[in-house]
């Protein structure tokens, strides 16, 4: 905590043992309001598994719009999205959700980003073939993706309060996946790989392959004629690298991608896969009759989309939890989902004026809440029969999600489970980051048995990535300490005892 990376910052930790509500430990008043980053998603995700339940499965449709006559549909297939995370993306043959410790959402940010090996279009390839089943094998019209479960923001653009904007379908995150490998000095990469592939995208490969040690400016964009560019450099000596390209239009994205599951299910559609998402042919929300149905995709449980959120900080998913909760709620405006964490807070004894949040990740400058805010959430979990499913989600140190990386081989290896947070904002008078940096959690005191924690320090300086990584590394490092101390000291106790 003495390093020079907290010259100017501002510490906070509280640590409870939720059996008497003791504190343990204290640095700081608990009731400051401090800047949290993803430790916000301990909030969301928390009031969106009270809403929706662990048990929750969203299913997303297929409506047939028009007259079946033996294997061929006169009229439109449509489908509905439900809001579904990954649409199957990410779904194990054993109905988990997989995950890596550095996700491929945060490729252009974040160094050792890696894919799941499972299919991006899984979901799409699956609904595709129960179409198929129905009996249609040939579509004379045209494929449509209704998306107004919920509303985009009214401008157009993202909403500050709700960034990444999320969308009602999604597949693979809305974003393109591009692996580059470099190739020899001077030339072009030895090769570029992408997924997944659908038409109109094709690969324009602008990058070079500059000396080993040089910096890695490689980063891939959609342009509007459907290239996906490739531009920059890339080290000799970098490996494998990934980088993604954001989906402008998610609805027409996954217009094109069904069209062609479709095909590869074998039923034909005359329309074509690149023409734009046509919903100006959609019939009157929630008009859809129920015998009209010819498909469904049924997500995993939310359990299991809450434990990507927590595991990975998967950003959009925590932004979507927020409009799931307005759509719960019968809302189309997903600023109303706050009010149903606000009573989900209620009901879990935090105080809510220790609370302030404008969006589901902790991206908005808006977000703050307490240490004891924290801690008193995470208290509540321990209370319900989910105590350990809810704990489980959580990265444990050493072991999986965001905390895979640190403490391996470190005595409070597995005995940490707490969700990161960082936010890194420029600092252009000095050429420097401004750094906030949390983790909150449980620490395994013995077998069993768990204090609840909360630490954090705004106002950390980084020159760098590097240095920002460093920063995120101390606190876990810190809370292994912490969960090492208070493990010998419930050792010693029961020495004494004894």
């Amino acid at each position: 905590m003495n390093s020079s990376f907290y010259r100017y910052g501002e510490w906070g930790y509280l640590e409870v043992d939720p059996s008497d509500g003791r504190t343990v430990r204290a640095l700081a008043p608990p009731d400051r309001l401090y800047i949290p980053g993803s430790s916000t998603k301990l909030f969301s995700v928390s009031a969106t598994l009270d809403d929706l339940g662990f048990d929750h499965r969203l299913e997303t449709p297929i409506y047939a719009q028009g007259e079946v006559k033996y294997d061929t549909l006169t009229g439109d297939l449509v489908l509905v999205a439900s809001g579904d995370l990954t649409m199957g993306g990410r779904t194990t043959t054993d109905g988990t959700v997989a995950f890596t410790s550095v996700d491929h959402t945060y490729a252009n940010d974040v160094p050792g980003a890696t894919l799941t090996t499972e299919d991006p279009l899984a979901g799409l390839n699956e609904i595709a073939e129960q179409v198929r089943d129905s009996g249609i094998t040939r579509v004379d019209g045209d494929v449509v993706v209704d998306d107004r479960l919920f509303d985009p923001p009214p401008t157009g653009e993202p909403n500050p309060n709700l960034d990444p904007w999320p969308s009602p379908i999604t597949i693979n995150d809305n974003v393109i996946d591009v692996e580059i490998t470099p190739g020899q000095v001077g030339e072009a990469p030895e090769s570029v790989t992408w997924r997944p592939q659908l038409a109109p995208y094709q690969i324009d490969v602008q990058a070079e392959t500059v000396s080993a040690g040089e910096p890695n400016t490689v980063s891939v964009s959609t342009a509007s004629d459907g290239h996906i560019v490739v531009s920059g450099n890339i080290a000799a000596d970098a490996g494998k690298l990934l980088r993604v390209a954001t989906i402008e239009d998610p609805a027409t994205f996954a217009r094109t991608a069904l069209i062609e599951a479709l095909q590869r299910a074998g039923v034909s559609v005359s329309a074509s896969p690149t023409g734009s998402n046509p919903t100006s042919d959609l019939p009157e929300k929630g008009s859809y009759e129920a015998d009209a149905k010819v498909a469904t995709y049924e997500s995993p449980p939310f359990s299991e989309y809450a434990k990507l959120i927590l595991k990975v900080s998967h950003n959009y998913g925590a932004n979507l939890n927020v409009c799931l909760m307005a759509v719960e709620a019968g809302s189309t405006d997903c600023n109303d989902g706050f009010p149903v964490m606000k009573s989900f807070f209620e009901k879990a004894s935090v105080d809510t004026s220790q609370v302030a949040l404008a969006d589901g990740r902790g991206g908005n400058p808006s977000d703050r809440f307490t240490p004891q805010a924290a801690t008193d959430l995470l208290r509540y979990w321990l209370e319900q029969p989910q105590a350990e499913t809810s704990r489980m989600m959580l990265p444990e140190l050493g072991v999986d999600g965001s905390l895979a990386d640190v403490c391996e081989d470190c005595p409070a290896n597995g005995k940490v489970f707490a969700k990161t947070g960082t936010v890194a904002l420029p600092d252009l008078i000095n050429g420097r980051l401004i750094q906030a940096e949390s983790l909150g959690g449980y620490l395994e005191v013995e077998p069993g048995r768990f204090h609840v924690f909360y630490l954090v320090v705004n106002g950390a300086t980084a020159q760098d990535i590097d240095d920002a990584l460093q920063i995120f590394d101390d606190l876990a490092d810190i809370s292994a300490i912490l969960q090492e101390d208070v493990s010998q000291q419930g050792e010693a106790s029961q020495g004494d005892e004894q």
